[in-house]
């Protein structure tokens, strides 16, 4: 009888010791990408007041603001997890660092929205190199059988970021002017920086693939179309408008020549034949549902909190923690319950749970009490904690774990991409649906101002400000106006994530089996099957 020789660790000992610092030095590089988005949440109202408090940005400003950033984020989230699997993931985390904080200190001297747009777009280049390789060099400093719980410490430091972020955004605006939200980062950046270099080890795909140049530019070329159609019929309240349905239109052609591009390319950004795992596609798209709800609500509930409320910037972070707390709290232990339970009924419930604290917002007025709001931040993190934890591990444990960074590529990409249509979709909802119901309090303006009054709540403010007391019957309107566009954006993301309960509850995978070397349509590699 032949004795089948013991297989060596996958991981060597002396990477194996510090495995554990390495994970801290990923986190506080994965902190500064997901605090810079949460700091702005805060922000954009500030942001959104004339000079010298803010730079005067209108609505779709605002979301340019943020979706420059995603945009370019998402798009180069393929490039950067194919050359991070090429020529080191190590390399290529480093990279992205630098040109974040380049990016943050050349945005916090913006001097108008359209160079904070630009400058934000340079963060989300860097930003693209940075969370791919996180969860990358993650797979490959873990042993299999620690990858879940590395994944949900991982995802708890999102929601540490989502706590951090809100807070010190308001301490810096209490204190600073508003560009000190970007340069905070910059320390940041500096510490992740040595840190990185004395910890953490570079890895590559032994088999990289090539790069595919046309691929990414479609990729950003038909989301900067779809997206700059959407957010154009929110801010002019017409999707019937001849430029916005042409310019929608265009992005989706777009898109489909991505797609049909990277069916017949030898080297596609993307390799579509991951999708025809089932479990695969659910947990992708579960994530897309998730961000779509969740970036949408924290763009609004930020004015609900500012300029309905009358919280300051400091306030409504500090209001924002049971949300962070949630995903801190349970995010690391989300696995646990994946293993009694399953990730199909862990996953759906949470679902199931974001998608009522999203229609809970239909039921909030301007003086609804506040600790209501407060549970419904909590409820809606422990929902999010326990979809993102599970299927980020199905995810990544889908593809060879040399493919560690075009899997968390897909992951991120998919997040993004879910994010910034939702903010795109959802706060076009809202300025659509605020214009509707304010329009007829300013017939009393001059024509040229009655549009710019009836982009945003803050604009008809503005104008009630510089009106003195004629513009005080203007208050009370644009309050109603925006709780009721508040609730039917609300509706509409808890719509979203109804169609997410859907696919997880039909696709993702039930209770693991018992004998853990058993395989199962979760657990065996895309492709690694013959």
């Amino acid at each position: 009888m032949t004795t089948t020789p013991a297989t060596p660790p996958r991981i060597p000992e002396a990477v194996h010791r510090r495995r554990w610092a390495i994970l801290g030095v990923l986190m506080l590089s994965l902190l500064i990408v997901v605090l810079d988005n949460s700091i702005l949440n805060v922000a954009v109202k500030t942001i959104s007041e004339p000079e010298p408090t803010g730079l005067g940005a209108s609505q779709g400003e605002l979301e340019w603001a943020i979706n420059s950033y995603t945009l370019v984020f998402a798009g180069l989230l393929f490039t950067a997890g194919l050359l991070g699997d090429r020529l080191g993931r190590k390399k290529m985390l480093l990279a992205g660092l630098a040109v974040f904080g380049v990016g943050s200190l050349l945005a916090a001297e913006s001097g108008s929205p359209a160079m904070l747009i630009a400058f934000r777009a340079v963060m989300g280049l860097g930003a693209a190199f940075v969370m791919p390789a996180t969860l990358a060099i993650l797979m490959n400093v873990f042993e299999r059988e620690e990858q879940p719980k590395a994944i949900g410490i991982w995802a708890a430091g999102v929601g540490l970021a989502i706590a951090i972020g809100p807070i010190t955004g308001g301490l810096l605006l209490d204190h600073f002017w508003w560009g000190s939200v970007f340069l905070i980062n910059v320390p940041i950046v500096a510490l992740a920086l040595v840190l990185m270099v004395v910890l953490v080890p570079d890895s590559k795909d032994p088999s990289p693939g090539r790069i595919d140049p046309l691929g990414v530019l479609l990729s950003i070329l038909g989301l900067v179309l779809l997206v700059y159609g959407i957010i154009e019929g929110g801010r002019i309240a017409d999707f019937a408008d001849p430029l916005v349905l042409a310019t929608m239109a265009a992005g989706l052609v777009v898109l489909v020549l991505f797609v049909l591009h990277q069916k017949r390319s030898d080297h596609p950004s993307i390799d579509i034949t991951y999708f025809k795992n089932k479990v695969f596609s659910a947990a992708i798209g579960a994530i897309a549902l998730v961000f779509f709800a969740m970036m949408g609500v924290t763009f609004f509930s930020v004015f609900y909190l500012q300029s309905v409320r009358g919280y300051s910037p400091l306030q409504s972070g500090l209001l924002l923690i049971p949300l962070a707390a949630a995903q801190l709290i349970f995010a690391p232990r989300a696995r646990l319950v994946v293993d009694r339970f399953g990730n199909r009924a862990v996953c759906t419930t949470g679902l199931l749970v974001i998608a009522a604290t999203l229609a809970a917002f239909a039921t909030l007025d301007a003086d609804t009490p506040i600790w209501l709001l407060e549970v419904i931040f909590f409820l809606m993190g422990a929902g999010m904690a326990h979809i993102m934890t599970p299927v980020s591990v199905v995810i990544m444990q889908a593809l060879p774990r040399e493919k560690a960074g075009s899997a968390s590529a897909l992951s991120n990409t998919f997040r993004q991409v879910g994010g910034a249509l939702g903010i795109a979709i959802l706060g076009s909802v809202l300025s659509a649906s605020y214009r509707s119901s304010i329009e007829g309090h300013l017939t009393a303006l001059p024509p040229e101002a009655q549009h710019a009054a009836g982009e945003s709540i803050e604009a008809t403010l503005g104008v009630a400000r510089s009106l003195g007391e004629r513009g005080e019957a203007l208050v009370a309107p644009a309050y109603n106006a925006f709780l009721d566009a508040m609730h039917i954006t609300a509706l509409c993301g808890a719509g979203v994530a109804l169609v997410g309960v859907v696919v997880v509850a039909l696709f993702l995978p039930g209770r693991p089996p018992k004998d853990e070397n058993a395989p199962s349509e979760a657990s065996e590699p895309v492709g690694a099957g013959r």
